[in-house]
């Protein structure tokens, strides 16, 4: 299928190309739109686009889930996190309740924060590793 779009082909193209970390941090920054989306659908009563873009950040939940390496002691941790998450989201889109968005929301930017600071890290490391080569 041919993609005309340019931002299209460029967001298709960025997605291709990315490290798994960089994944990670844009399903972050998606979760975090969808959930925004999803409070402006409620504050103006729509309950389609509320019901859609809640649906969309709790896939993004479910698939962070479903990518946690468990053999890892933090994933536990984060598995419960997730898990509250989801719920919390699901508590949003049937009760139209904005709190529980703001709540869950800042839990999302903070993985997102860390986990963009993380990437960086690893890239002055191995940047710095490679010009000692």
């Amino acid at each position: 299928m041919a993609i005309n779009n340019p931002y299209q082909s460029y967001q298709q193209n960025s997605v291709n190309t990315a490290s798994p970390g960089e994944l990670t941090l844009m399903l972050y920054n998606g979760c975090l739109k969808f959930i925004t989306i999803g409070k402006k659908a409620i504050e103006k009563g729509n309950i389609e686009d509320k019901n859609t873009n809640l649906l969309k950040a709790q896939n993004i939940i479910r698939e962070l889930m479903v990518t946690l390496n468990m053999d890892v002691a933090i994933s536990q941790d984060m598995m419960t996190l997730y898990e509250f998450i989801n719920r919390r989201l699901m508590e949003a889109n049937m009760k139209n309740d904005i709190s529980a968005l703001n709540e869950v929301e800042e839990l999302i930017t903070d993985f997102r924060d860390t986990w963009k600071e993380a990437i960086q890290m690893n890239r002055q490391k191995q940047f710095a590793q490679s010009g000692r080569a």
